[in-house]
């Protein structure tokens, strides 16, 4: 293995979540459902989000759970109400046991002084194609398990290797303070801008940098066509700031793989390492 393929392994390695967050999170998403359940008639509960489909990275910061309300039971009312009524009665079950923050969509536990910072529970009621969750007043249709599905699937086309590139592309994110917003972003761009069969991870992320500086410009769907755009919040002005951020982190791409090429294997692992920081680990 090569300087560079040896620190991008070390790289995967990083991003990997910690047993102590995941036997942390477990613990914790299972006690917050169990809570629900015991007040609220529920027809389901399930994780979702990007920690359900493993692309969440280390240090794990959020947790995501819908509880789907029965519609004959007590709460069944809630869904003719606002989606703010809906997740104010959540928090109103959630509060006297844990700090909880709202916003529009969902009702968030936080632990602030823990390895998992918050688990977010969205108030969901299931319909023909998915599911309702609450939009600030109103009620928006999503099914996150088509998304889950799309993920699994390209996994499986790149060769397993397609979920550690999506985290290795939120480390970059992540290392640069987060421009681009929703991270989710990344992981749906990621669904159409990789195209099989895949190469090594420092071609993959340098072949999404360059794709994704022209196509962030671009209206990005919800995968399940049942939401909103994914990018519906980015003004013009934002999506041509993510677009010279874009540009920029592959310009160093190209120069770590421009360096390798040429046999300096030491200077490239260096210029990744602009873009991952620690998180790409030195030997």
């Amino acid at each position: 293995m090569g300087a560079v393929d040896d620190a991008f392994a070390r790289l995967k390695a990083t991003l990997e979540i910690t047993d102590v967050e995941a036997s942390t999170a477990a613990k914790r998403h299972r006690l917050i459902r169990d809570h629900i359940r015991e007040r609220w008639d529920l027809e389901d509960d399930f994780l979702t989000g990007s920690y359900d489909r493993h692309t969440k990275t280390k240090k794990l910061k959020d947790v995501d759970v819908f509880v789907v309300i029965d519609p004959d039971g007590p709460q069944g009312s809630l869904a003719d109400g606002t989606g703010y009524a809906a997740i104010a009665a959540l928090r109103d079950i959630l509060a006297p046991r844990w700090e909880v923050e709202t916003d529009d969509v969902v009702a968030r536990i936080v632990y602030s002084a823990e390895e998992v910072a918050s688990y977010e529970i969205a108030p969901a009621f299931a319909t023909t194609d998915g599911y309702l969750i609450p939009n600030g007043n109103e009620w928006m249709e999503t099914n996150p398990s088509i998304h889950a599905d799309l993920v699994t699937a390209k996994n499986q086309e790149f060769g397993g290797i397609f979920v550690p590139l999506v985290k290795m592309l939120k480390g970059i994110n992540r290392e640069y303070d987060e421009p681009i917003q929703p991270s989710f972003l990344l992981e749906v761009m990621a669904l159409d801008l990789c195209i099989a069969p895949a190469q090594n991870y420092a071609n993959e992320v340098q072949f999404f940098l360059a794709g994704a500086a022209d196509a962030v410009r671009d209206d990005w769907a919800d995968p399940a066509h049942l939401g909103d755009d994914v990018n519906k919040h980015m003004s013009p002005a934002d999506r041509e700031s993510a677009s010279r951020m874009f540009t920029e982190w592959n310009l160093i791409a190209e120069n770590a793989i421009a360096l390798d090429e040429a046999g300096h294997s030491s200077e490239a692992v260096n210029e990744w390492r602009s873009l991952f920081g620690n998180r790409m680990p030195k030997r």
